[in-house]
């Protein structure tokens, strides 16, 4: 944390994004962000947010600049104030906010933005919190947010008892080394937020409930999978929770469909990798970009055969990543 003479404190931190092998939509507490179902993800260190938060009494409110661009910071404001409120201020925030990957895309960048925003925030309001402290924190922004905390294999819980909704680590990033290639295939921001998208699933599609119902199941058979290192059980899990996710969209009214030609030929072309020998699964969230779970010694390979799919325009590979931590404040360019 830097304090200057005239009150200006500042801090950076870095968060990375994380995908959702065992996903969560809807919301039990809108309120507080507590999603309806759990939900256990994987942290990606290929793709991550910088963050830069300045508090300065001579800003008249609020400021978020994302990617170089000046964005409204109404979505920021309300996890900046919980921070405010616990360092015991009230002083204004300057958000200077990077991505190394596309912005609202369907690739988790309020995972990695939220996280990165309460760390910084916190550094520099001089708040010292535990890291579920900020968990619950990132909550508040983005429920997926929670996760990014955490480096490697991450499961956020829904407990509503004083707004315990928070993320924990289940595995180490060195534990368990896995790869997973992301298949991007259109770069611009997806059509229905993913707020929005939630809050017409829970009220339209007639099978929300059963997706409730079921989570805690499914849960276990990923939790499972984990503990044992069994990547047949893992992927399959995954894949199945990604497509129980979309068919809650597809049969929400009207009917979400995030995905393109592009992200259906990318789903053909990894089951026949798979019939073809090469242990890999696909996983969705919501947006059209296609990530990809495989062994290290098989990135380079299923890259190339993704990449090699009509519509995408890129492709990334990534081990797993590590927990949202402080940075020097040029991380961002932003002083």
């Amino acid at each position: 944390m830097t304090d200057t003479n005239g009150g200006v404190r500042t801090a950076s931190a870095r968060a990375h994004s994380n995908i959702a092998l065992a996903k969560y939509w809807g919301k039990r507490d809108t309120p507080l962000n507590i999603p309806a179902v759990g939900s256990i993800s994987i942290t990606l260190d290929a793709l991550h947010t910088d963050t830069t938060v300045t508090f300065d009494p001579a800003l008249p409110h609020d400021q978020l600049v994302l990617d170089d661009r000046e964005q409204p910071a109404a979505r920021i404001t309300p996890v900046l104030d919980l921070v405010r409120e616990l360092g015991g201020f009230t002083v204004p925030a300057q958000v200077h906010s990077r991505n190394n990957f596309p912005t609202g895309a369907g690739l988790a960048s309020s995972a990695s933005g939220f996280a990165a925003l309460v760390v910084a925030a916190c550094r520099a309001a001089g708040v010292d919190a535990t890291t579920r402290e900020l968990s619950i924190l990132a909550r508040r922004g983005s429920a997926s947010a929670a996760r990014s905390l955490f480096g490697g294999y991450v499961e956020l819980h829904t407990d509503l008892d004083s707004d315990g909704a928070y993320a924990e680590q289940l595995r180490d990033e060195t534990e368990w080394p896995l790869s997973v290639v992301v298949a991007i295939t259109d770069r611009g921001a997806k059509p229905v937020p993913s707020t929005a998208g939630m809050q017409a699933t829970s009220a339209t599609s007639p099978f929300y409930s059963a997706w409730v119902d079921n989570a805690e199941s499914e849960l276990a058979l990923v939790r499972s999978a984990i503990a044992q290192r069994d990547f047949t059980a893992l992927g399959e899990r995954t894949e199945h929770s990604c497509l129980a996710l979309h068919s809650l969209m597809f049969t929400t009214q009207p009917p979400l469909i995030y995905w393109n030609a592009a992200t259906v030929a990318l789903i053909h072309t990894v089951r026949e990798l798979r019939a073809s020998g090469t242990a890999t699964y696909f996983t969705i969230d919501a947006g059209p970009q296609v990530k990809v779970l495989c062994q290290p010694q098989d990135a380079d390979a299923i890259a190339a055969a993704l990449a090699s799919v009509t519509g995408v325009v890129e492709t990334r590979i990534s081990g797993l990543g590590a927990g949202a931590h402080t940075m020097p404040n040029h991380a961002t360019g932003s002083h």
